[in-house]
């Protein structure tokens, strides 16, 4: 060793002692704001520890779940891929999956559909969170790119700055004139995000509607606790009680339980105590109450992780008797899941809950769904649709009135820092439709259309009607499409044959992928793209509608062709069933209005086919059941032209 490596060694030891000495202090202390909840704070010296070291996979790590509680999506995706970029999940498996999440959040959904495939190979065990997830997230992103385009009629807008602030504010009811909602702030806050006071509270406040304005807002002094804290306000049916989140802090969550407060006719408040544990079940976190009617019953709706949960946070609800009495607790089965599923809402009109989810098909974070109550059974979950939903998290729907409300992170929120760090509360309302609106409404509609193409359909080999020289069959798309995906366990066993176990396992997801991302988007695509065209054609619109069919190379050239035209034949059968027959008279040219649909259908055969699929009968594992020859059988909806008389 030279001398003077020898001295520069002794001169720098000293420095790179104090550089890593001064790390640690930095992420001890970025950790302990993360704790307590302050992210704000936190991420200020993680920022501090990457100047100082910005390689190690545990300081990445730290930083990429900081920005994600501080919902920066497109930060956290950017250091979840360095994660996993640096040590390809052996660390942190989960950090590829994050990735796919963060971007899903920020609307990439192409980028994150490619990840969650991904995601869904590498983790191998079938029983485990990070696969399901995945694979739920894989269908979730499918249905938010079919439906990114989709938006209810609503006028959006966030609430006014008397409720409305840089940090969160969370809504949750209005009665007599009044709007209660709850804000997360510090106890002290500059107009920078510079915080005096590290201490974060949620507290409930009111604000009055007064001439259809908000006025300023005041915090309800009788439920302000200073050690707790305190949210989600819901009251009785007769309003004599009001039931509420108090909540301790736990890292940057919550540990709750539900009390409530008696209202006496003067509006003053009475005695606050917690419920008993029938409800508040001991250890578990119990909140986000909900009073709702269902079935002429008084029924307390609340989210908890107690014993009977699925996983996270789930709905539950108990019936009261006499306002004192409560029920045994039941969990809704259909609706809960291994994820959080939060802020029931009971809508009395339509005894439909409505709550939020991360787990549900959805265009981001928390979406909003619906299920229906018919016949006690609550009906299939549906997502509530954009704009109440975004890519961001979306929380808290309620409605009064002709109004409803969510609670939102999405862009167009009060912020200081980052544009999605934080909440605030939008109110929709339906819009008033111009007397002009109707050459404006059939524009958007056949846009709409449009948006939709190309629709394509899956079938099976040799599929409708078998071994058939017609070109028409009585069979509807419906009914080969059921026939088809029930075979997809028959799929995965032949295409496997043969296989080693790593190999089998790879081609039986590449079946399974292949079932979600074409067959059942196909047929979903089918369904949303008929419902607008029966909507155009009742406006009086001549519409033609351009189909190509392909086939596999398996049979002659002949005979693929008339396959094919039995194929497009099922399609035009499918709309002649849709709504017991409602597209009937368009389609026969006798609709009253003179709306009229014209198939022109263009059948292929296996002309078009990659000549690389094997032709071969007595190779059916590559012929037939292989994805590359079940991604050669379908047909294609590709254009819609107006007829011009």
């Amino acid at each position: 060793m030279s001398r003077l490596y020898l001295t520069l060694l002794i001169l720098t030891a000293p420095i790179f002692a104090f550089g890593q000495g001064q790390l640690k202090k930095y992420l001890e202390f970025a950790d302990l704001q993360v704790s307590k909840g302050d992210l704000v704070y936190a991420l200020d010296y993680y920022d501090k520890a990457m100047e100082l070291d910005s390689n190690t996979v545990t300081i990445l790590w730290k930083y990429a779940c900081a920005q994600e509680a501080y919902k920066n999506y497109p930060k956290a995706a950017y250091y979840f891929k360095k994660v996993y970029d640096k040590e390809n999940g052996k660390l942190y498996p989960e950090s590829i999956l994050k990735y796919g999440l963060m971007l899903k959040q920020c609307g990439e959904y192409k980028e994150a559909l490619e990840i969650f495939k991904f995601c869904k190979k590498k983790y191998k065990v079938k029983t485990e969170y990070n696969y399901q997830k995945s694979k739920q997230e894989l269908e979730s992103t499918l249905w938010a790119m079919q439906h990114k385009n989709d938006s209810l009629s609503l006028q959006f807008k966030p609430l006014p700055a008397t409720i409305n602030t840089k940090n969160s504010e969370f809504g949750h009811s209005i009665k007599s004139n009044q709007f209660y909602f709850s804000s997360l702030q510090a106890d002290s806050i500059t107009s920078n995000e510079e915080i005096i006071s590290t201490r974060y509270k949620t507290k409930l406040y009111t604000s009055e509607l007064k001439d259809s304005s908000q006025l300023q807002s005041k915090v309800i002094q009788q439920y302000a606790y200073a050690q707790l804290n305190t949210g989600n306000g819901s009251f009785s049916l007769d309003g004599t009680r009001f039931y509420f989140s108090i909540c301790k802090e736990k890292a940057y969550n919550y540990s709750c339980k539900i009390a409530v407060a008696q209202i006496y006719p003067d509006g003053k408040i009475g005695r606050v105590d917690t419920l008993g544990d029938i409800i508040n079940e001991v250890d578990a976190n119990t909140t986000m109450p909900h009073i709702g009617n269902m079935n002429g019953e008084e029924v307390l709706f609340f989210a908890s992780n107690r014993a009977k949960s699925v996983g996270g946070l789930d709905i539950f609800y108990a019936t009261l008797k006499k306002g004192q009495q409560f029920s045994k607790v039941v969990a809704i089965k259909s609706i809960n899941s291994i994820d959080n599923e939060l802020t029931p809402y009971w809508d009395n009109a339509t005894q439909r809950l409505y709550f939020s989810s991360s787990w549900h098909n959805g265009y981001g974070g928390q979406d909003v769904h619906y299920v229906t109550l018919k016949n006690d059974f609550f009906e299939n979950i549906v997502n509530a649709g954009k704009p109440i939903n975004s890519v961001a998290n979306d929380l808290y729907y309620f409605k009064h009135g002709d109004s409803s409300y969510v609670t939102s992170n999405r862009i167009g929120v009060l912020y200081s820092k980052n544009p999605t760090c934080c909440s605030d509360i939008f109110q929709l309302n339906s819009p008033i439709v111009p007397k002009c609106a109707d050459t404006l409404i059939k524009r958007e509609t056949l846009k709409e259309l449009n948006k939709r193409l190309p629709v394509t359909l899956y079938f099976h080999n040799d599929e409708p009607t078998p071994k058939s020289l017609d070109t028409t069959t009585v069979l509807s798309y419906t009914e080969s499409y059921k026939a088809y995906t029930a075979m997809i366990d028959q799929y995965k066993r032949e295409y496997s044959k043969g296989l080693n176990e790593e190999k089998s396992a790879d081609a039986q997801e590449d079946i399974e992928s292949f079932f979600m991302e074409y067959v059942d988007y196909g047929y979903t695509n089918l369904q949303l793209f008929t419902s607008l065209l029966l909507e155009e054609l009742q406006k009086g619109t001549k519409i033609n509608i351009t189909v190509k069919g392909f086939a596999s190379p398996l049979a002659k050239t002949d005979y693929n062709v008339k396959l094919t035209k039995r194929r497009i034949s099922s399609m035009i059968n499918e709309l002649g069933k849709y709504q017991n027959g409602m597209l009937l008279p368009y389609l026969n040219g006798v609709a009253e209005n003179g709306g009229k649909v014209t198939i022109t259908q263009i059948p292929f055969g296996e002309y078009k086919a990659n000549q690389l699929i094997s032709d071969n009968p007595n190779d059916t594992k590559n012929s037939v059941y292989s994805r590359g020859a079940a991604i050669e059988r379908k047909i294609e909806i590709i254009s819609i032209n107006l007829i011009k008389e």
